[in-house]
C-alpha cells in the first residue's frame, strides 16, 4: 500500500483512518479535516482488500458522498471506488427497498413523495374525515406533517411530542391518531411512500430473519458522516445493520448538533459508546481553518455545556488579533458599522464573497439588507424556493408519478385540477371512475367502476367511457392520449382480450416521455403563469437530465430524494463586478467557512432565541449554534451587540426593548475578546436648541390671563 497520502495525515487522523475491526467514533471538531479523514478511510479499506461494493458510506447529501468517493478515487488511483454504496439515509433506504421491499409486502412499483406532497395528502385525509369542518381551529397541513414526521423519526409517543413541541395541539391527540391511521392506510392503498416511510421500512427490514440478515451481511464496513445530526430512528437502523458485524465508523461533533427541529438528537453521538460496547474514540482537535484567538474564544463558549466530549481546538495559525465584540447603540448603528467593516476589509483585499454576515433567524437581516443596498454592496442571501417546490416542476413530477404508479391519488388530483373545467368534485368523480382509489390487486375496491370489475386505471382510461365536464373534454382527451402514449398503450378502445393492466414503456425513453408531457403541459403553463418561458426552460432542463436515465423510477426517486437546490429566473443585466457578500442563517452556514465573519444581534432573545430557552436542552443547542457561527471564521471574527432594538414579543405590545448581551459571552471570557464601542462620531446627534425661558413664560401667560 502506498504510504504517501497516509503521511500527509496528522496523528489522530491516521489513527482513525487505519483503525481495524470494531466500532469507531471520531469526534471531529470544526475545521479538523473530517471529510479528508472519511475519504482516506474509504481509500484505506479498499487498499486493504475490502471490495468497494461491501462499503456503505452514509452522508447528508449525495454530493457529499460523491465528493468523498471522488477523493478516495484520487488517493487509490482506481475507478473501483465508484462501486461504493454512497448516499443519504433516504436514498440508500430507497435502493434497499427496491431490492427487498417485497419481503415487507411492498409492491415493486411504489413511488416516493416529498414532504410537501405528504402534507397535501394529509390535508386530503383531514378533509375526508371532516376534521376541517370543526367549529374550532384544527392544525393546518404543514403542522400535521411536522407532527407526524417527528413522531416517526424521534420514536417518541404522540402525547409526549405534543406536550413538548405543540402544546396547543394536545387536545387534538385523539383526532390526530385517527388522522395518522387513515393517512398511513391511504399511502399503502395508493402504493406511495413518504420520506419517513423510507426510514421506517428500512428499520423494519432488519427485523426480518431472511431479508434483514441479507441486508446486514451485504456490507463489511459502514461509515456515517455528521452523526450528531441523526435522529433516533436512524440510530436504530444502524443498530439493526450492525447487529452481528460491528465494523462501523461514525464521524461527528457533538458541539455542532443544531438540528433538533428536524428530530435530530445529540444523544446519538453521546450514547454511541454505550450502544456499541468496545468503541474506540479518536478526537480530532487540530483545526486547519481558524486562527488561535478565534479558537480560544470558541472553546470558552462551549466549555459550560452540560454534556459533551471534551476537546479543545487548536491551530498552528497564530495571530495577535482577537475576535472583536462591538457594542452598538441600536440596530441602525449595527447595520452602519457592519457595512463600514465590510468595506474596510474589501479595501484591504478581502473580497466580498470571502465575507459573511450570520444571524439566528432570517428576518434578523431585514434592516441590514436595506443598508447594504444603500451602500451599493451586492449580496446573496441563502434560501429561496427549492427546485422541486416550484409549481411547474411539481406538476410535471405528478404526471411522471402517474405513469409510474397509476394509483397515485395525489398526483391524479393535482393533474386533473390543471384542466380548465375540472374542479375538486369532478376530479374525485373521475378518479373513482378510473379506480384510482383501489389498491393494486384489490378485487372489490370502495371506488371501483360501475360493473364492479377490478380493471386497472389504464384500462379504464383507454375505454373512453369517462364522463368529464363539457368544458374539459378537449384537454382531458389530450391528457388521456398523452398518458397512454407514454406507457405504450393504444389510444383506441381495446379488444376484450387485450392485456392493458401492465403497460410497457419499451422503446420510449424517459426524456421522450417528458417531451410528450411537456407538449401537453405547455398551453397550461402559458395560461397560468406570466413567466411561462422561464418555467418551460426548467422542464426542458429536466428533459436533458432525464436523458442520462434508463429508468423512469430512478429518475423520479433521484429528483425527489436529492433535488437541485433552486429554480432561478432568467439572467439579469451582467454584473461587471461579480463579487457579492454572503448573508446566511447560522443553520445554513454549517459546513461553510469565510475569511471574515460578522455575527449580528448577539443579544439574549436573539442568540439564544427566546423561543428556545424553555429548558436547558434548548439553551445548550443555542450555545452550539453560536459556536458553529464563531468557528466559520478563518481570519477575523466580529460580533455585534445592539443595546437597543425593536422586537415585538407579544402582539400589540411595545416593541422597543433594551437588550442584554448574549449569555454565551459572560464577563469571564471577555479577556479573549477585543471590546469596542461604536465611535461617538458615527452616532447622529441633533443640535441642542437654545431655549429662551422669558419668551416661553410670555407665551404661556395667555393660558390664565386671557
Amino acid at each position: 500500500m502506498s504510504e504517501s497520502w497516509l503521511d500527509s495525515l496528522n496523528g489522530p487522523q491516521r489513527e482513525a483512518v487505519t483503525h481495524g475491526a470494531g466500532p469507531l467514533l471520531v469526534v471531529a471538531g470544526a475545521g479538523t479535516g473530517k471529510t479528508r479523514t472519511l475519504a482516506c478511510r474509504v481509500a484505506w479499506l479498499i487498499e486493504s482488500g475490502v471490495p468497494p461494493d461491501r462499503i456503505l458510506l452514509l452522508t447528508f447529501t449525495r454530493r457529499a458522498a460523491a465528493e468523498m468517493i471522488h477523493r478516495a478515487d484520487q488517493l487509490t488511483g482506481r475507478r473501483t471506488t465508484t462501486h461504493v454504496w454512497g448516499g443519504t439515509f433516504h436514498a440508500v433506504a430507497h435502493r434497499l427497498l427496491r431490492f427487498h421491499g417485497q419481503a415487507l409486502g411492498l409492491p415493486p412499483g411504489f413511488s416516493v413523495i416529498d414532504a410537501a406532497d405528504a402534507a397535501d395528502l394529509l390535508n386530503l385525509t383531514r378533509n375526508d374525515l371532516g376534521l376541517a369542518k370543526k367549529d374550532r381551529r384544527f392544525p393546518r397541513k404543514e403542522t400535521l406533517q411536522a407532527i407526524y414526521s417527528r413522531t416517526v423519526n424521534s420514536t417518541d409517543k404522540l402525547t409526549d411530542i405534543l406536550t413538548r413541541h405543540w402544546p396547543w395541539c394536545e387536545e387534538y391527540a385523539d383526532p390526530l391518531r385517527d388522522l395518522f391511521d387513515a393517512f398511513t392506510r391511504r399511502k399503502r392503498e395508493r402504493n406511495v411512500l413518504d420520506y419517513d416511510d423510507l426510514l421506517l421500512l428500512w428499520r423494519e427490514l432488519h427485523a426480518l430473519s431472511g431479508a434483514g440478515d441479507e441486508v446486514a451481511e451485504r456490507f463489511d464496513h459502514v461509515l456515517v458522516d455528521e452523526y450528531q445530526d441523526t435522529n433516533a430512528l436512524q440510530a436504530e437502523i444502524l443498530l439493526g445493520l450492525r447487529r452481528e458485524n460491528h465494523n462501523i465508523m461514525v464521524v461527528g461533533d457533538d458541539a455542532q448538533s443544531i438540528y433538533s427541529f428536524r428530530a435530530a438528537t445529540v444523544r446519538n453521538i453521546l450514547d454511541f459508546p454505550k450502544q456499541f460496547p468496545g468503541t474506540h474514540i479518536v478526537t480530532l482537535e487540530q483545526n486547519y481553518r481558524s486562527t488561535e484567538p478565534i479558537l480560544a474564544a470558541s472553546n470558552a463558549v462551549m466549555a459550560p455545556a452540560r454534556e459533551r466530549f471534551t476537546k479543545n481546538l487548536w491551530s498552528q495559525r497564530p495571530s495577535e488579533q482577537k475576535p472583536v465584540l462591538y457594542t452598538c447603540m441600536d440596530e441602525a448603528e449595527q447595520c452602519r458599522l457592519v457595512c463600514e467593516r465590510i468595506l474596510a476589509h474589501l479595501e484591504m483585499g478581502t473580497l466580498l464573497r470571502k465575507q459573511a454576515v450570520l444571524f439566528r433567524a432570517g428576518h434578523h437581516s431585514d434592516q441590514l439588507e436595506v443598508e447594504l443596498t444603500r451602500c451599493k454592496i451586492p449580496f446573496h442571501k441563502y434560501g429561496g424556493l427549492k427546485f422541486v417546490e416550484a409549481a411547474h416542476v411539481k406538476d410535471l413530477l405528478a404526471l411522471l408519478r402517474i405513469l409510474e404508479n397509476p394509483y397515485d391519488e395525489l398526483s391524479w388530483f393535482r393533474v386533473l385540477l390543471l384542466i380548465e373545467g375540472i374542479g375538486p368534485k369532478s376530479a374525485r368523480r373521475i378518479m373513482e371512475a378510473l379506480g384510482v382509489h383501489r389498491a393494486p390487486g384489490q378485487s372489490s375496491p370502495a371506488g371501483a367502476v360501475a360493473d364492479g370489475s377490478a380493471r386497472s386505471p389504464w384500462r379504464c382510461l383507454a375505454e373512453e367511457s369517462l364522463k368529464v365536464p363539457p368544458a374539459a373534454r378537449e384537454m382531458f382527451g389530450q391528457l388521456r392520449t398523452t398518458l397512454l402514449q407514454c406507457v405504450g398503450m393504444p389510444t383506441a378502445p381495446a379488444e376484450e382480450d387485450d392485456d392493458l393492466t401492465r403497460p410497457t414503456t419499451r422503446g420510449t425513453s424517459v426524456a421522450a416521455q417528458i417531451e410528450k408531457l411537456r407538449q401537453f403541459y405547455e398551453p397550461i403553463v402559458q395560461a397560468r403563469y406570466d413567466n411561462w418561458v422561464i418555467r418551460l426552460r426548467d422542464i426542458e432542463q429536466l428533459e436533458q437530465i432525464a436523458a442520462r436515465y434508463r429508468s423512469r423510477n430512478r429518475f423520479i426517486a433521484d429528483l425527489t430524494l436529492d433535488p437541485p437546490a433552486s429554480t432561478a429566473d432568467l439572467a439579469g443585466p451582467p454584473l461587471i463586478d461579480e463579487d457579492y457578500l454572503i448573508l446566511s442563517t447560522i443553520h445554513s452556514a454549517k459546513g461553510c467557512e469565510w475569511d471574515v465573519v460578522h455575527i449580528i444581534h448577539a443579544a439574549d432573545g436573539m442568540i439564544p432565541s427566546d423561543m428556545a430557552t424553555e429548558n436547558e436542552a434548548g439553551v445548550d443547542e443555542e450555545r452550539r449554534l453560536f459556536y458553529v457561527a464563531m468557528t466559520r471564521a478563518r481570519d477575523m471574527l466580529y460580533i455585534y451587540f445592539p443595546l437597543r432594538y425593536y422586537h415585538r414579543r407579544v402582539y400589540l405590545s411595545d416593541a422597543h426593548s433594551y437588550a442584554q448581551l448574549t449569555r454565551f459571552l459572560p464577563s469571564e471570557i471577555h479577556s479573549l475578546l477585543e471590546l469596542r464601542t461604536c465611535p461617538a462620531a458615527s452616532i447622529p446627534r441633533r443640535p441642542t436648541p437654545h431655549i429662551d425661558l422669558d419668551e416661553l413664560d410670555r407665551r404661556l401667560k395667555h393660558r390664565w390671563r386671557e
